[in-house]
């Protein structure tokens, strides 16, 4: 009866724990999941912030075509935008910059262009293909890569 009582208790405690197997392959899985999860989660975030300065500048142009709208002229002053400060002004996260409005006249008709640049190395590092976005007064909306090159108008925006 002692024996069979040793036994079982042998049994109970070689049943409590995990292997070094055990625990190394589930190590194993984590890091291949995080492996793949990573660079996703890194696109994500650098999408997020695409979208500030793409936000950023709509709004930005609203306001340019409200102050048209009242004055029959576009401005490049911050304050006449309601920006506090001077350009550029940093928006969202501040991964992203608004430089001055560029407001020109051709043919006696007024413009403008508002563009947005990747001032923070991490999003220029992460995300090289949308370094610079602009739009303007006619809605046109483009973007550029950080070597300077036209992208696509549906890669960034």
């Amino acid at each position: 009866m002692r024996t069979h009582t040793r036994i079982r208790r042998h049994a109970l405690h070689g049943a409590l724990g995990f292997t070094l197997i055990e625990l190394m392959i589930t190590l194993l899985v984590v890091g291949i999941l995080a492996a793949i999860a990573y660079p996703i989660y890194e696109h994500q975030v650098a999408e997020a912030h695409r979208t500030d300065a793409r936000n950023a500048l709509l709004e930005l142009a609203a306001r340019e075509q409200r102050y048209y709208a009242m004055y029959n002229a576009y401005t490049s002053n911050a304050a006449d935008l309601g920006y506090t400060g001077s350009w550029p002004i940093t928006i969202g996260s501040g991964y992203y910059a608004v430089e001055s409005p560029n407001v020109t006249t051709t043919n006696g008709l007024p413009a403008f262009s508002l563009t947005a640049e990747t001032v923070s190395a991490y999003q220029a590092q992460e995300d090289p293909t949308c370094s610079t976005f602009t739009v303007t007064s006619t809605g046109a909306e483009s973007s550029t890569d950080s070597a300077g090159n036209t992208n696509p108008a549906d890669t960034c925006w």
